[in-house]
């Protein structure tokens, strides 16, 4: 049966940003833009904006956004000296439209999240009702470089299923700070320090068995023998413990590792153990290889496949895939592949957004896309 409340997309479990509005957003004054569901394609020159669009995008999921930006250095060059950056966002879902709207609190660096006009307590309210996953050129060397960025790759991915596991990750990162403060004063009290450790060993091994979930629905969607390699994911860190152990064991076993280097820890600060530290494994499958030694080719392959995979995993598990959010990633990949993402995305049950600065790279979507023209912070 069609569901005829407002914002439901008739006989399709697909969500869309219908509506995107930006004030004071990068090279933005005032940005309103109009979208259908059909995949968005933005090009123009270097410079111009495309990227800033997707990064606004990016800020109606818990985080930083795609470029990791301090809320300070999003507003806009040349804004009023209070000025306040602004995204707004009509998205459509099967269940309804839903409103959403963040930004800065004019005045302060505090960033404040609104939904359907409300304020929501905290940014984790946002993946409850927006998912999204991005693929960037400084993704690049994802493979080459620290564990850190492996870890926010696959925490993004993780949201897509499971959207406590932001207040989950940001909790533990609380904790974490705190514990680290408290030993390097040197006088904190065991009974707090144990408090603390607590809840880490709590919250970081729901973590971690997040983790693991999320790679094998990956794992299980992942495709082989097509234009994109199929990639063997795993997780090194405390999320092998639980291999062989119950959640129980884990977290006793982490709580009680904390409390053992509390003496090594007030040295380096942070902590010596837990998911703060784990690390995203690949494998290319047909060539056995570690993603980090395979060509700069196939890295962004692997990359395309993985989120082609989340897509489709969320999909079955959610009802409706993640928004895409693909920066120049058509011009890097040769006709075969580059067809082949423009029939998945076009067929998939969300919206996605691509950048480029030649049109042309974007002639296979034909009709099946909608084409903006972004020049100078604004849009044909």
């Amino acid at each position: 049966m069609s569901d005829t409340r407002p914002g439901a997309i008739d006989d399709r479990s697909a969500v869309a940003v219908m509506r995107l509005t930006l004030t004071d957003f990068r090279n933005y004054r005032f940005l309103r833009l109009d979208t259908d569901p059909r995949p968005v394609v933005l090009w123009g020159e270097n410079g111009a904006g495309k990227t800033n669009v997707l990064e606004a995008l990016s800020f109606l999921t818990p985080g930083r956004g795609l470029r990791r930006a301090r809320l300070s250095e999003v507003t806009r060059h040349g804004a009023e000296p209070d000025a306040s950056w602004g995204v707004a966002a009509t998205v459509a879902r099967p269940e309804g439209a839903v409103t959403i709207g963040t930004g800065t609190e004019p005045g302060t660096e505090r960033r404040i999240v609104r939904l359907d006009g409300r304020t929501a307590k905290s940014q984790a309210a946002l993946a409850e009702a927006f998912s999204a996953i991005w693929l960037t050129p400084a993704m690049d060397r994802l493979f080459q470089e620290g564990a850190a960025g492996r870890r926010r790759f696959l925490d993004r991915l993780v949201l897509g299923f499971d959207p406590a596991h932001a207040g989950r990750a940001s909790g533990y990162e609380h904790a974490l700070r705190e514990r680290a403060r408290l030993l390097r004063l040197g006088r904190a009290e065991p009974t707090w320090l144990a408090r603390l450790e607590a809840d880490m060993a709590a919250r970081g091994v729901a973590m971690a068995a997040a983790r693991r979930a999320t790679v094998a629905r990956l794992q299980a969607t992942m495709t082989d023998g097509g234009p994109f390699p199929a990639a063997a994911l795993g997780v090194a860190g405390v999320e092998t413990w639980l291999d062989d152990m119950t959640p129980e064991e884990a977290e006793e076993r982490l709580r009680q590792r904390l409390a053992a280097g509390r003496g090594r820890d007030a040295e380096s600060g942070g902590a010596g153990e837990g998911p703060h530290r784990s690390d995203l494994r690949v494998r290319h499958v047909a060539k056995d290889m570690p993603a980090e030694t395979c060509s700069t080719g196939e890295q962004k392959a692997l990359l395309v496949s993985i989120v082609l995979a989340q897509a489709r995993a969320q999909a079955a598990a959610r009802g409706t895939a993640p928004v895409l959010l693909l920066d120049e990633v058509a011009a890097h990949l040769d006709g075969a592949r580059r067809a082949a993402l423009f029939d998945e995305i076009a067929a998939m049950a969300a919206q996605s957004w691509l950048t480029g600065t030649d049109a042309a790279h974007f002639a296979g979507l034909g009709a099946r896309a909608q084409y903006v023209h972004v020049v100078d912070g604004a849009v044909a």
